[in-house]
């Protein structure tokens, strides 16, 4: 079985579900509350594991009543507990308010333990990178931990995938070599200068991209789709995005990213990679909630081979 890597998030989701998100200073009510197993790591590892590889993340947790829904999430899964480390910080959270009515979102994110994810919490993980057959990773855990995860998969020649969310500045040394890169519109913006709206827009910040020395660009673009930039070649691709009935649009990226990981890690082209991630991503917004709406393999296969025609 093909395996990813890499240090992630543990947060968990304290979603509200109401018909009108207020605006400042109302008051709106909602429909119902869960709390549920989530964070930009977990989802992404959980959408790879579904997907079919074995993701291992390396993070940290709390001692807290929350620690518990992740644990029972990692139990229920069957994934790797192995390099989660119990923590005095509180478990991660996020506040999530999602509207009904459009399917949309806004989440406050408090990364707790997360936050204390060290380099050498990573570096005790070498062996598992180096017959790992991609990294993963994104900018919800410490800086250092991220840089950490980057030099072992450049020590052992592996795909480097780095999803730069929630955005902020980080070291240049960071982008430098990146194999895949996947930001959103509004990530790409942030790293680049460049508004991102259009196909052409996307090339532009791509480019920009480039010349930090990330190898390939990923812009997710929504609804519309998935652009691909490859720095190397100069091959440009749109990927068109799935029309499904949205439920809950939370966690959608993760599910790209986790997707796209696990079709890198069993060795699909960039191309089929990317229909696999649009898949995955599609479906999860079809379920409420996170971590728990991430996709299963065979919905993933049924849903490529009516848009594409074919599977991994």
């Amino acid at each position: 079985m093909a395996k990813i890597i890499g240090v992630g998030s543990l947060i968990v989701d304290i979603t509200g579900y109401a018909e009108h998100l207020p605006v400042h200073g109302e008051t709106s009510l909602g429909q119902r509350l869960v709390f549920g197993p989530g964070g930009k790591g977990n989802n992404q590892m959980t959408a790879a594991n579904r997907a079919g590889v074995k993701a291992i993340i390396i993070s940290r947790m709390g001692r807290d009543f929350l620690s518990s829904i992740m644990a029972a999430h990692y139990e229920r899964e069957g994934m790797s507990t192995t390099y989660i480390k119990a923590d005095d910080a509180e478990t991660g959270s996020a506040l999530i308010e999602v509207d009904t009515t459009t399917a949309q979102n806004r989440i406050i994110v408090i990364k707790g333990a997360c936050d204390h994810v060290t380099a050498e919490d990573v570096l005790e993980t070498e062996a598992d990178f180096a017959d790992a057959d991609a990294v993963i990773t994104q900018l919800e855990t410490s800086v250092e931990s991220v840089m950490a995860c980057k030099a072992l998969a450049e020590k052992h020649g592996k795909p480097f995938i780095l999803n730069p969310a929630p955005f902020q500045s980080v070291p240049a040394e960071l982008l430098d070599g990146v194999t895949y890169l996947t930001p959103n519109e509004t990530e790409a913006e942030f790293f680049t200068g460049v508004p991102v709206v259009t196909e052409e827009d996307a090339a532009k910040a791509a480019k920009v991209l480039h010349e930090k020395g990330v190898k390939n660009v990923i812009i997710t673009l929504g609804a519309k789709g998935a652009f691909y930039s490859c720095g190397a070649t100069g091959e440009t691709l749109l990927v068109p995005g799935i029309r499904v009935d949205a439920v809950d649009t939370t966690g959608a990226g993760d599910a790209f990213n986790g997707g796209f990981a696990a079709a890198i890690a069993q060795g699909a082209d960039v191309e089929t990679a990317l229909q696999f991630a649009n898949c995955t991503g599609a479906l999860s917004v079809t379920k409420p909630g996170t971590a728990p709406a991430m996709p299963q393999r065979e919905e993933i296969d049924a849903l490529m081979l009516k848009t594409y025609g074919k599977t991994l």
